[in-house]
């Protein structure tokens, strides 16, 4: 089986969800199926088919889960420096607008282009995989061609 690479707070991230699903979620659902089915003819009942098709969601859910923390390798990004790899936080500059951008490379499991947390497996961080800072790195968006100066590397 292949290992997930993942933060310390990618991990404990999806674990948190992981205990919410099991300890509050679940047991709701289950009461919300059994008080639709006090309501009699199920066959006719939308809120009992809603419940038991948000309890599917959630057991998928769970089961993702347990699969992804099971093959998780956690890295740890304090504990590393140099050049560009997994972990790093990684300040940019598009060459073209001045535009300044922060991420931080990430497992795919935690990635969150919105808050910053860029796929490891990404176009960009493949790019940018062993640049050092003042390095320029050019990556093809599907917007066209782009260039981004490393301004700096921080492992936290």
């Amino acid at each position: 089986m292949e290992k997930i690479p993942i933060t310390r707070a990618g991990h404990a991230a999806l674990d948190a969800e992981l205990k919410k699903l099991k300890s509050e979620e679940r047991p709701a659902v289950i009461r919300a199926i059994s008080e639709a089915r006090e309501h009699g003819d199920l066959s006719e009942n939308a809120e009992y088919h809603a419940a038991r098709e948000k309890q599917s969601f959630i057991e998928g859910r769970i089961k993702e889960l347990e699969g992804l923390l099971g093959r998780a390798e956690v890295i740890d990004p304090e504990k590393l420096s140099g050049a560009i790899k997994f972990g790093a936080t990684v300040q940019l500059v598009d060459e073209d607008t001045e535009e300044a951008r922060t991420y931080q490379l990430v497992g795919e499991p935690e990635a969150d282009i919105e808050q910053g947390l860029l796929n490891v497996k990404s176009p960009l961080a493949r790019a940018l995989i062993g640049k050092e800072e003042g390095d320029s790195v050019e990556v093809r968006t599907p917007g066209g061609q782009k260039s981004y100066e490393v301004v700096s590397i921080v492992y936290r």
